[in-house]
């Protein structure tokens, strides 16, 4: 079969693809290196309960999008769902928005890369490595869904067994069977300022760390475009994601707090710097007396580095894919090869993850800090688009005479969960750093903020110019869609 853009994806990623996928995505940086920081910042107990609280509310929108996602299962996913229960504008911000958000983790990662890499090769330019791990993850992607899914599942095998092996350790430890000489178990959550560390200041603040760590979640649901039976695989792989996400995360979060002290400055220093000793895994394995612990973790994150980056290259070509199919993007990105990829949208989005170069240029502190405020805000973005989008969504179908039972996926706690997590990602998109405004920061406001006027700015340009109008609940188009259309 000649390229052509009449082709389908092919649906051939089953239920496992789907969990490692998402792990994929969501397990990284955010978990090996930052979760340090938002325990230094906010005390064992502050960043316990921020990944709590920013857990719960990624259930509830996991729930939004598994009612969603099975009702209408489109690799396109949020642009589709914004512009059919919305507003037309608002699902073409929102299908942009997603797009550049995970090329631009791509760039995220890659220059993660460069600081992970000097811890063996030290000489090598950065450049070099970040060249080569975009080389690789572009070929993975090249490849059919079922070898793209293949390969995501063993690189997401190795992150979850280094999480395993850790909490089991973290856990002995606790128990006092592995316990160091003169340590006192639960002694950091009663020093000094602890449990809670830095007020509700801190606590915003790491929620935004904990919801970029939290981000990949969602990919299940442009995943399951080229899924298997979505109506029976997205319900079982969105119930598995979300308890073995939150499972990892809680259990780690709870682990560092109890074993390394909030004051311990490696911790504060481990988000923003190269050395992989600081971080808090390496910290925890140290106390055991693991030699090899930074050696073996540096190789672990580099997996969940290459992890990460695959999967996001996956979900922005494939919404770009998408959009183009709908004439919400150049026609060209809209067309498969023989294999069933969107070859040209893979190298638009792969164009974008080579700002990670930009570091050639700038310091690769400074690119990294911006392109992760960007990547988290977006993010949250996406997630106020599902929230709205499943609200929506469910008075529209209930209005035009539908049946709930008839759904395929009923999300539980309507309307509570859509409104909780719409509430709680405005408190923390808004209060990220207000203090900037305070003092006149404005690098620092332009920094954390950019990706919402560039939202804002997309989606009123698109309404202006074609006068779209929110979608009434009678006019919405709430019919259940053949798998076989996308």
């Amino acid at each position: 079969m000649s390229e052509t853009q009449s082709a389908h994806l092919q649906r051939k990623l089953g239920a496992r693809h789907l969990n490692m996928i998402a792990i994929g995505g969501s397990i990284g940086t955010g978990l090996f290196l930052a979760s340090g920081a938002t325990i230094a910042n906010a005390g064992p107990g502050g960043a316990l309960l921020a990944y709590c609280l920013i857990g719960i509310m990624i259930y509830f929108l996991m729930t939004s999008l598994g009612e969603l996602a099975t009702h209408n299962p489109t690799s396109g996913a949020f642009f589709t769902y914004g512009t059919k229960y919305v507003e037309g504008g608002f699902g073409f911000a929102l299908g942009w928005n997603y797009w550049y958000n995970w090329a631009i983790t791509v760039a995220f990662e890659l220059v993660a890369v460069q600081f992970i890499m000097k811890f063996w090769f030290p000489d090598i330019p950065g450049f070099y490595w970040s060249a080569i791990f975009l080389s690789v993850i572009f070929a993975i992607n090249s490849l059919s869904v079922k070898g793209f899914g293949e390969s995501e599942f063993l690189f997401s095998l190795v992150k979850v067994i280094a999480i395993i092996v850790f909490i089991i350790i973290g856990i002995a430890m606790i128990a006092k069977i592995m316990l160091t000489p003169n340590m006192v178990t639960f002694a950091n959550w009663t020093k000094g300022d602890a449990p809670f560390v830095g007020g509700l200041q801190a606590m915003i603040g790491v929620a935004m760390i904990a919801g970029f760590s939290f981000q990949g979640t969602e990919m299940v649901g442009v995943a399951a475009g080229e899924s298997k039976d979505p109506k029976k695989t997205i319900p079982v792989a969105i119930k598995q994601i979300f308890w073995r996400i939150l499972l990892f995360y809680v259990v780690c979060i709870f682990i560092i707090g109890t074993l390394v002290a909030y004051d311990d400055p490696r911790l504060l220093q481990a988000a923003a710097s190269e050395n992989i000793a600081l971080s808090p895994f390496t910290l925890l394995y140290e106390k055991v007396g693991f030699a090899f612990a930074a050696g073996l973790m540096n190789a672990v994150i580099l997996t969940a580095i290459l992890s990460a980056g695959n999967s996001g290259m996956y979900s922005s070509t494939r919404m770009l894919f998408d959009m183009a199919r709908k004439g919400s993007a150049p026609k060209i990105f809209g067309k498969l090869d023989a294999r069933g990829v969107p070859m040209n949208a893979l190298y638009a989005t792969t164009a974008i993850a080579a700002l990670c170069f930009l570091t050639t240029f700038i310091g690769e502190q400074q690119v990294f800090s911006w392109l992760l405020n960007m990547s988290g805000m977006c993010g949250f973005i996406v997630w106020l688009g599902i929230a709205i989008s499943h609200y929506r969504f469910r008075k529209g179908y209930v209005a035009q005479g539908y049946k709930l039972e008839d759904l395929a996926y009923k999300a539980k706690f309507f309307p509570f969960a859509p409104w909780f997590a719409f509430i709680l990602c405005t408190i923390v998109v808004l209060g990220q750093n207000y203090q900037a405004f305070i003092t006149g920061d404005w690098l620092g406001v332009l920094s954390t903020y950019i990706s919402i006027p560039l939202f804002l700015a997309i989606w009123l340009g698109y309404k202006w110019k074609n006068k779209t109008k929110l979608v009434s609940y009678q006019d919405m188009d709430v019919k259940p869609m053949n798998p076989d259309q996308d």
